[in-house]
């Protein structure tokens, strides 16, 4: 039985970032509840802001949710486009499924540290080090690809 570090995993990878950027936007639509309006989505947080039964806290996370989607959307073509040309320049398959999902886990861990652990201003920090960990595996791949050609 082989390994999955044996498969190349990293072109799964691309969807399932997609996937993981929609993660925050839905919970930001669950917490809104009927404030979200399918029509008019970006309206969302003044309806929430203008719902009494919405705490602070909550009006908060539903922001944070929505830049967490935001900024998961900047990333994402970036990683793909490192993902194409990382496997177009050979790049070894174990180098290739750990960035890949590397990336995945960094992207997972910002999207938990900046809405759920910003409660907590203090924590401010894992949100940073979450996406600096996202960038570094973007660029590595670009890097390795670069030296795999050279």
């Amino acid at each position: 039985m082989s390994s999955y570090l044996e498969q190349n995993l990293s072109f799964y990878t691309v969807p399932a970032a997609f996937a993981l950027v929609m993660v925050p936007h839905a919970y930001g639509v669950a917490l809104a509840g009927r404030n979200y309006d399918l029509a008019n989505p970006r309206a969302t947080e003044e309806n929430a802001l203008k719902d009494a039964r919405i705490t602070k806290p909550t009006l908060q996370r539903i922001k944070r949710a929505r830049a967490a989607t935001a900024n998961g959307f900047e990333t994402l073509a970036l990683f793909a486009a490192g993902v194409v040309a990382a496997n177009s320049a050979h790049v070894g398959l174990g180098e290739l499924n750990r960035l890949t999902l590397g990336y995945l886990a960094a992207r997972t861990a910002y999207n938990f540290s900046y809405i759920v652990l910003q409660d907590n201003a203090r924590l401010a920090v894992f949100r940073s080090v979450s996406w600096i960990s996202s960038l570094y595996c973007i660029f590595s791949l670009f890097v390795k690809a670069g030296n795999a050609v050279n």
